[in-house]
């Protein structure tokens, strides 16, 4: 005989709760910022064409990306050059974003009459102006009459100076917090670092230069595309217990270790740097991390920690290691210097690493700095291997003589360390 089965009634709410009033509050905020955008040479960028613009770098405001645009002969065809036009523009993507923003025209005779036009005192006629999607923009077409401009205060040594505020509309909802739980960071990389240090469970080994790692199948495909299709793809290797890593060094350090110089040869058996490289490989796909070069080396160097970036990008490369690889760029970008910047120009170039490619042939087109880089032997391999950057870098010292006699013109001294006038590479 079956059982009937009754159903539980609700329990009551408890008094606590029952004709509780509860409250919570909707806050607008701003997030403001601002941008210095310089524009010299004002001159030559006339007769570029109606329509056709000047963009700032991109700045960072509310979570989103800025940009200033100045059209020299104007945004629209119909008035025919006669205007500047001066724009800002939604450089990242977003969908009604509502903001508030001051385009400032700065006089730079000292007497700060400024000419601004801005969105921030009008917030209660209309409130914020909403920027539908990326590329979306506020400003002027109209914003200052070409032939005034030019007999103005506002251009002086044949530059213009703008400031942009923009101020980012924000809301929310508040409500009464109960309780909050503390989340720690995550420690996978950690864990998985543990792995490789304790070795437990390893089931593949490698032999570098005679000396064996011990690694773990399924870690080594996950984190790179190389070793899933060498471990487990339909063309693996018929013994995937046992590797022998071979020609694992790049090409341009077989040339210099053989190079009269002799400023990298000798390096790889001194220092076992092969072994090294294959510690630092691991250690990032393990850790996520880069170890201490100088720690691994046992050479207080740093000289031996780009060498070993440089060695790091062509193996990232090789194994489809995607922020390695980005990581190394950014490690040989703080760290150019005439004995290793034709190295590392010649790596960026055979990687694809076009940001660092195009930091070195800025460095080396300075002329102080391209007679000694020239000197090195890094410069003959890159002759050698890599014939259309020449052609490039010639392009740069063309440019960089360019503004150098344009600069003297107006009585400023160039700066020819191969940074901007902030110090900045």
């Amino acid at each position: 005989m079956g059982r009937v089965l009754r159903e539980t009634p609700n329990p009551p709410l408890s008094s606590s709760t029952e004709g509780a009033t509860t409250s919570s509050t909707s806050v607008m905020k701003t997030l403001n910022g601002s941008h210095h955008f310089k524009i010299t040479g004002y001159s030559q960028s006339k007769g570029t064409g109606v329509g056709k613009y000047i963009a700032s770098d991109m700045f960072m405001v509310g979570g989103y990306l800025w940009a200033v645009y100045f059209y020299p002969d104007g945004k629209s065809p119909e008035d025919n050059a006669a205007y500047v036009s001066l724009f800002i523009a939604l450089a990242s993507e977003g969908t009604d974003v509502r903001a508030l923003f001051e385009l400032t025209l700065l006089d730079q005779s000292g007497k700060e009459r400024h000419k601004v036009h801005s969105h921030f005192g009008r917030t209660l006629e209309s409130g914020p102006y909403t920027l539908k999607y990326r590329g979306s923009m506020w400003g002027y077409k109209r914003f200052f009459r070409r032939t005034l401009l030019e007999q103005s205060d506002y251009l002086k040594n044949d530059c213009l100076s703008v400031h942009c505020s923009v101020g980012v509309v924000k809301s929310h909802t508040e409500g009464p917090k109960f309780y909050s739980i503390a989340v720690p960071p995550s420690r996978i990389g950690h864990h998985f670092g543990q792995l490789l240090k304790t070795g437990k469970g390893t089931d593949v080994s490698f032999e570098v230069d005679g000396e064996v790692f011990y690694a773990h199948k399924l870690v080594l495909a996950a984190r790179s595309p190389v070793f899933r299709a060498q471990l487990f793809g339909p063309m693996k290797e018929q013994n995937t217990k046992q590797i022998k890593v071979e020609d694992i060094e790049a090409p341009v350090f077989k040339f210099l270790e053989t190079s009269p110089c002799k400023l990298y040869a000798g390096v790889a058996d001194a220092y076992a740097f092969e072994v090294n490289l294959w510690h630092a490989l691991l250690h990032f796909m393990y850790w996520d991390s880069l170890p201490d070069m100088q720690e691994l080396t046992g050479l207080d160097s740093k000289w031996v920690t780009t060498l070993m970036s440089q060695h790091l990008l062509a193996a990232a490369d090789r194994y489809g290691l995607e922020r390695l690889r980005l990581l190394c760029e950014s490690n040989l970008r703080e760290d150019v210097a005439i004995n290793t910047v034709a190295t590392t120009l010649a790596l960026a170039e055979q990687h694809h690493c076009f940001q660092l490619k195009a930091v070195c042939l800025k460095f080396v087109a300075v002329p102080e700095n391209l007679r000694a880089v020239m000197q090195t032997d890094g410069f003959v391999y890159l002759k050698e291997s890599c014939p259309s950057v020449m052609t490039e870098l010639l392009e740069y010292v063309a440019r960089v003589i360019e503004h150098s006699v344009y600069l003297c013109k107006h009585g400023i001294e160039p700066i020819f360390d191969g940074s901007d006038a902030n110090g900045r590479r």
